[in-house]
């Protein structure tokens, strides 16, 4: 039985959620599975990935093939690495205990990279809701001056008429 490693769509339409599955390759997209491996969600900025790494790398080991779309994923999660280093241990290239210690160093600098985008993003949306205070506030004072004048004007003109009526009331 070949088995495929894919996404398989859950969500409402234009929302869509993943499920990252281990499936028969002859099961239909949404259909049967044999394992849930993870979810994988698009919606997020940076995305959001929840994945069983031990789950596939052993789905991996035994023969599955990853979808193009779930071997990016998989490999951004460290997955492709842990099996690639499990095959060096295999083969007597690495201790495990080196391979453990590569693969923690990896976590790492990736922990470090995806920290570093989401504090450029959080930092940039900053900036972008500064900038639009900033053009907000000056958009207010601009109206404030404008109407300014104008109520001026019709003091003015009260105080002039109430001259009026007085002096009127005068004679």
């Amino acid at each position: 039985m070949p088995v495929k490693i894919r996404l398989q769509r859950h969500g409402k339409k234009g929302k869509p959620y993943y499920w990252i599955v281990a499936a028969d390759s002859r099961a239909k997209r949404d259909g049967k599975y044999l394992e849930k491996l993870g979810a994988y969600n698009p919606n997020t900025n940076p995305a959001t990935i929840e994945l069983n790494v031990d789950g596939a790398v052993q789905w991996l080991q035994n023969g599955a093939q990853p979808t193009d779309t779930a071997k990016a994923i998989l490999s951004y999660k460290g997955a492709m690495l842990k099996n690639h280093l499990a095959g060096g241990v295999r083969k007597g290239a690495l201790t495990e205990e080196q391979a453990e210690e590569k693969f923690n160093a990896w976590l790492e600098e990736k922990a470090a990279k995806v920290q570093a985008k989401a504090d450029g993003l959080s930092q940039a949306d900053a900036e972008a809701k500064a900038k639009a205070h900033a053009a907000e506030k000056a958009v207010n004072e601009a109206r404030i001056a404008a109407a300014a004048p104008v109520v001026e004007e019709e003091v003015a003109e009260d105080v002039a008429t109430e001259d009026t009526n007085a002096s009127s009331e005068e004679e």
